[in-house]
């Protein structure tokens, strides 16, 4: 092969700048050879180099040449000679990474830490690069030094192997993780360091947990703190406020780090005046209603900006989806006085041009069209989205509900609104066998879909057997019979109870049930409900029941076969942010159940419940649950049959104790039930370690307390005779359904009550 040394010299000298290259020789490309290729194709060079069989070529353009392949990547080194007319490009391809292996990491999962190195280029497969190597070990030891390990150590060996191959490996040595030992606040008079540094999250190893890693130190965490001390003293009148210096320092040998705070506090302002100022499309005395800081009050920013966020939820309200309110604080230093202007900023009026459902594979796009109250071709009102949203999450078809309202491109007037869902499965199709506390050995199998074929309509059957009952059950709701929410719903029943295998005394129920309901929406939080239905009950009494008890009376003045006909009514109020794990708001009912006249059995009973959720932090929510419920029979007997009395005790009320088996007894102990039920749960539900559990597990902390009574007249309640319990539980949506754990210690217990410290159930209460 022929390799002119002088065409070589030629390239080389122009590379470094030589004016002799003006006299270069030019000649046409007859050919282009490219040498030294092992994995990347000849196709791939033609592609990106700037010079064809046919074309010149001088000295002039082989740096353009040379830069336009190095540019690729693929090469760490190219050369162009001449053979004649023939151009030879010599290339020397990057090495390909065989495998990448981390050693050393325990603080880091290997899983994540490769998945980032492949999306950066050192992947199998890919051309190693050095530079890319380096910023690899960069990037690991800032983020080990955000995670408080100051004492990394990074070592990268690179092996060249067969093929042009190399394997890269990454050994780590993470060291002891610093802690930091010391917050120190200079220049604070009007509150303790101790008062300030309760704002932290950072704190010191020594008030640190044991698992914990809040005594880690973070910038990021660090910056978030220092804001939550502005905003301290700015929610308390110090509108100088300023931090002067922040000193983050580490002990020569990287365990502890000490950090000092050096602020100026000012002095306390107060408010002078308040005013509206710009476009107010709405009345003044709207505005000021919202306005929660008063003159003569000491200066809060955060009341002056929850004000100004009022403001603009009303404009928004009201169809003014980008309106700016800026509060202008005129402050007068020599009277430490502050003047507030509200200034509203309402742009156009804004209308919803389009409404697009998204990820709604299943379920049909009028199922959620039917739930949103913002309407297309209306004006806009954030708090119809807001409310649109709340009721797609209380549907319980959806993990997740986002609602966007970006502005049209070339409109200042109009917006879409995209509502983008994540579907759970709504449907359960299960069998199999558990066992209960109170139920023993239970046998079920169900078909259940909340959101039939997509369409919203819920149709189940079930059927459940064990040790103390027996059920059978088909039902069917269409919650818009009507275009405007009337819904409409059949259900059929048959269930045969043991109570003497519930815990209660020895007589056993056969009963069947038929009803039809209806609902009427009365607004978007309220419903009002009615039913009408038949109901067969045939009682059997044990030899072994108390002599001249209630039990034995009840046989001798009643029977044991009862048809009864049925209208219960009801009133629900559901203002919860969603129906699967709330986190705010609260869900109401009010029920009352009576046999009409004509029936074997005449009496009623009134039931109240009540659950509210409130939330504590972005992740601590509180919980309230109470109910209180009566019964009593009307007519010549006036009596409520003991089999429709009401228990206490379990983890469906009060904790702890055994389910069904507190209240009032009978001679042998075995509880009777009453007609008189009130309990109250308090709860904190706290978050689980990851968000991935938050989706499908709760924990929470409770307290119990409550009984169920056998009374004349509320006189007659004896409050002292409450139970109560504390413990803790867990709620995890499990792919059978939800399963409830509780782990519970009575407080106040009595003579003869069962305890149970441990109780679980399927199916939960959210």
């Amino acid at each position: 092969m022929i390799r002119p040394a002088r065409f070589l010299l030629l390239i080389l000298l122009f590379l470094a700048g030589s004016p002799q290259l003006v006299l270069a020789e030019v000649f046409t490309i007859s050919d282009i050879r490219i040498e030294g290729l092992q994995r990347i194709s000849v196709g791939t060079i033609f592609n990106y180099l700037p010079a064809k069989v046919g074309e010149e070529l001088d000295t002039a353009r082989t740096p353009d040449l040379i830069r336009a392949l190095y540019q690729t990547g693929f090469f760490k080194d190219v050369q162009l000679e001449r053979d004649e007319n023939v151009l030879v490009v010599f290339v020397s391809e990057r090495p390909a990474i065989s495998k990448v292996d981390l050693t050393g990491n325990s603080d880091l999962q290997s899983d994540d830490l490769l998945q980032a190195l492949k999306d950066i280029g050192m992947a199998e497969g890919r051309l190693f690069k050095r530079s890319i190597l380096d910023n690899i070990e960069q990037e690991l030891r800032r983020l080990y030094f955000s995670r408080g390990k100051y004492s990394i150590k990074i070592e990268s060996t690179v092996t060249p192997i067969e093929r042009n191959r190399v394997a890269v490996a990454i050994k780590i040595s993470e060291g002891l993780t610093a802690r930091i030992k010391r917050i120190n606040v200079i220049g604070n008079e009007a509150f303790p360091d101790d008062e300030l540094l309760d704002e932290f999250e950072l704190v010191t190893s020594a008030e640190s947990g044991i698992f914990s890693s809040s005594d880690r130190y973070s910038k990021q965490i660090l910056t978030g703190d220092l804001e939550k001390l502005k905003s301290y003293y700015l929610d308390r009148g110090y509108i100088d406020f300023r931090i002067d210096s922040t000193q983050v320092s580490i002990t020569p040998d990287k365990k502890d780090i000490y950090i000092t705070v050096v602020v100026t506090e000012g002095e306390v302002f107060t408010v002078s005046d308040i005013k509206l100022a710009g476009e107010l499309v709405r009345p003044k005395e709207e505005f000021f209603s919202l306005i929660k800081i008063k003159r003569g009050e000491t200066f809060s920013r955060k009341k002056t900006t929850s004000s100004a966020e009022r403001i603009s939820s009303l404009l928004s309200k009201h169809g003014y989806a980008f309106a700016n309110i800026n509060s202008i604080p005129d402050i007068d230093r020599e009277k430490r006085e502050v003047s507030l202007t509200f200034y509203a900023d309402p742009g156009k009026r804004v209308f919803v041009r389009r409404i697009e459902m998204i990820g709604n594979s299943n379920t049909r796009d009028e199922v959620l069209r039917r739930e949103m109250r913002q309407l297309e071709a209306a004006w806009f009102s954030g708090e119809k989205v807001r409310h649109s949203r709340q009721r797609l999450q209380r549907l319980g078809y959806f993990e997740n509900v986002e609602i966007e309202t970006p502005a049209v491109p070339g409109s200042a007037d109009q917006v879409d609104v995209n509502v983008n869902v994540t579907e759970r499965a709504s449907g359960n199709i299960s069998a199999g066998i558990g066992y209960s506390e109170t139920g023993g050995f239970i046998f079920n199998t169900s078909v259940t879909q909340n959101n039939f074929f997509g369409s919203g309509k819920r149709v189940s059957f079930a059927l459940d057997t064990g040790d103390a009952s027996t059920k059978y059950q088909l039902s069917f709701t269409n919650p818009y019979y009507t275009v405007d929410g009337v819904s409409r719903g059949y259900s059929l029943s048959y269930k045969e109870t043991d109570f003497e295998e519930l815990g209660s005394s020895n007589y056993s129920t056969d009963s069947g049930r038929a009803v039809v309901t209806f609902g009427v929406p009365i607004s978007d939080l309220d419903r009002f409900a009615i039913d009408t239905g038949y109901q067969f009950t045939y009682l059997k009494v044990g030899d072994d029941v108390e002599k001249g008890g209630v039990i034995e009376q009840f046989e001798l003045d009643q029977g044991t076969t009862f048809h009864n006909l049925s209208v219960g009514m009801s009133w629900t109020r559901d203002s919860r942010d969603r129906a699967i794990f709330p986190t705010d708001g609260a869900r109401q009912r009010l029920s009352l159940e009576t046999h009409l006249p004509g029936s074997d059995l005449l009496y009623y009973k009134l039931r109240y419940n009540q659950k509210r959720y409130i939330p504590l932090t972005n992740r601590l929510v509180f919980k309230m649950v109470g109910e209180v419920g009566y019964g009593d029979g009307y007519g010549e007997d006036e009596i409520l049959p003991f089999f429709n009395n009401f228990f206490a005790g379990g983890i469906r009320s009060i904790r702890g104790f055994r389910a069904n088996s507190l209240g009032p007894k009978d001679s042998d102990g075995d509880a009777l039930g009453g007609n008189f039920l009130i309990y109250g749960q308090l709860e904190l539900l706290v978050p689980m370690p990851s968000e991935e559990l938050g989706k499908t597990m709760r924990l929470k902390a409770f307290y119990d307390i409550g009984n169920a009574y056998q009374i004349e007249n509320v006189d007659e309640i004896e409050l002292d005779d409450a139970r109560s319990s504390a413990g803790v539980g867990l709620v995890w949506m499990s792919p059978v359904g939800a399963l409830t754990f509780s782990w519970a210690k009575a407080i106040k217990s009595g003579s003869g009550d069962k305890l149970e410290t441990f109780q679980f159930n399927l199916g939960a209460s959210f």
